[in-house]
This record gives structure tokens, C-alpha cells and sequence, in this order.
């Protein structure tokens, strides 16, 4: 009796075995599948003015309800060609706030977002805006001296001047890039190492040390993920970085 029973035993055995493989392993199947998208999910975080340290948020803008959205502007590039946010409205944008004559940490700015333009050199929906904070200084042809100093092409690199107040109410309001108050008076000035990640909606996505090497690989590398999240999102290929 002992003997027929553990013939039955041995013989449902490896079947009971594997059928309790076969369940483990599906549970396991079933939890990648349904974990996967949460454990590949690297979006940027999409920044508002409550989130911010305060010193960067013009008090204008503080209470701002719902999503932040970069303001319209009319500025001038090194070519001498007007530029709108109509003209870059679709691109992930990246923007920074220097000035010709600055031999502090402006070099070394605008060296690190030629490694941007570089890294970015193939791909049309990546665009560098540089204001200038001096624009009654830095004029067209000034300009496009310093474009060519630091190799910006300007299809992908735009040097921008214009209208001072606007300016400084870009830096202020929308881009949240500078610490110091002002009315981009004469007397008023910004001056800031901050680059400001923005992605095709208008919405800030990051800030980058613009002096600092390794800040500006974690952007290299923020810019691949927002090009990742517009493929996912309608389907256009991105290209690996």
C-alpha cells in the first residue's frame, strides 16, 4: 500500500512541480509586465513658481495658478533676423542669459552650451536661446562676432537682442533665471549662470549650473529624455544619446 503510494506521488511528482514553476514564473511575467512603465519611467519633473526657491519667482508671477508656460517675445539674433516664440513654439528650448564683454563666468557659459549645440547638432527639434543682458552694448554684428567665436550655428543657436525690459522680464517671469529684483531699468542688471531646460509645450522641465561640466551633462543627458518622451508621446524616432 505504502509502495502504490509513493508511485503516485513520484509519477504526479514533477507534474505538480512544474505546474507550481509554470504559476510562479506567470505571476512573475505579469508583475514586469505591469511594473515595467513605472521602473523605465525617467519624465523631468514640470516645474511651477510654487515649486521654486522663492528668490527666482518675480512676485508678479508667485500665485500663478496651473501650469507655467514661457511668454511671447520679439528679439533680434545674430543674423540681424527677428525671432518670436512662434519660431521655436514645438522645439525643447534651452535658455541662458549672458553679455559680450562678461570675462567671468559668460566664457565659460557659452563653452558649455557649444558641447549642447554638439551634442545636438543633427537634431532640429533642439533650440539654444541666449539673451543678452546688455543689449544696447551687444548689437547685431557684436553678436555675431561672439556666435563666432563659439562656433553658434544659427539654425540651432540664436544670440538674441532687443528691447532690454523684455529681456529681463523673460529672465524674471518666465524663465525664473535670475535671483536679483529689478525693472530691466538702466540701473537694473541680471546676471546668472543658470540654463533653463524647456520642452515643446513651453513648460520648464530643469536648471543646469551653465559653468559647471557636470551639470551640463545631466542637461546633455535631460534633453535625450525629453526627445525620448516626445517619441513616446506621437510616435517621431528620437536619436540615442
Amino acid at each position: 500500500m505504502n509502495g502504490a503510494d509513493d508511485r503516485k506521488r513520484a509519477k504526479g511528482g514533477p507534474t505538480a512541480l512544474l505546474l507550481r514553476v509554470a504559476i510562479i514564473l506567470g505571476i512573475f511575467l505579469l508583475a514586469v509586465f505591469i511594473g515595467y512603465p513605472y521602473l523605465k519611467n525617467d519624465q523631468l519633473p514640470i516645474f511651477r513658481p510654487s515649486q521654486l526657491d522663492q528668490r527666482l519667482v518675480d512676485p508678479s508671477v508667485l500665485k500663478e495658478q496651473g501650469t507655467h508656460h514661457i511668454h511671447d517675445f520679439d528679439l533680434i539674433d545674430q543674423t540681424g533676423q527677428h525671432l518670436t516664440l512662434d519660431d521655436v513654439k514645438g522645439r525643447i528650448i534651452i535658455a541662458d542669459f549672458f553679455f559680450t564683454t562678461c570675462t567671468s563666468i559668460c566664457p565659460k557659459m557659452s563653452s558649455q552650451m557649444t558641447r549642447v549645440q554638439q551634442a545636438y547638432k543633427d537634431d532640429d527639434r533642439v533650440v539654444i536661446l541666449s539673451h543678452s543682458v546688455t543689449p544696447e552694448m551687444d548689437s547685431v554684428p557684436v553678436l555675431q562676432a561672439y556666435a563666432d567665436r563659439f562656433g553658434a550655428d544659427p539654425a540651432h543657436w540664436h544670440l538674441l537682442t532687443g528691447d532690454r525690459k523684455q529681456i529681463y522680464d523673460l529672465a524674471r517671469r518666465s524663465y525664473f533665471a535670475a535671483v536679483t529684483e529689478g525693472d530691466g531699468g538702466p540701473d537694473d542688471f541680471v546676471h546668472t549662470e543658470n540654463f533653463v531646460l524647456v520642452d515643446p509645450q513651453l513648460r520648464i522641465r530643469g536648471f543646469y549650473d551653465g559653468t559647471s561640466t557636470a551639470d551640463v551633462d545631466r542637461l546633455i543627458s535631460d534633453i535625450g529624455k525629453l526627445l525620448r518622451e516626445i517619441r513616446d508621446t506621437d510616435g517621431t524616432p528620437s536619436q540615442a544619446r
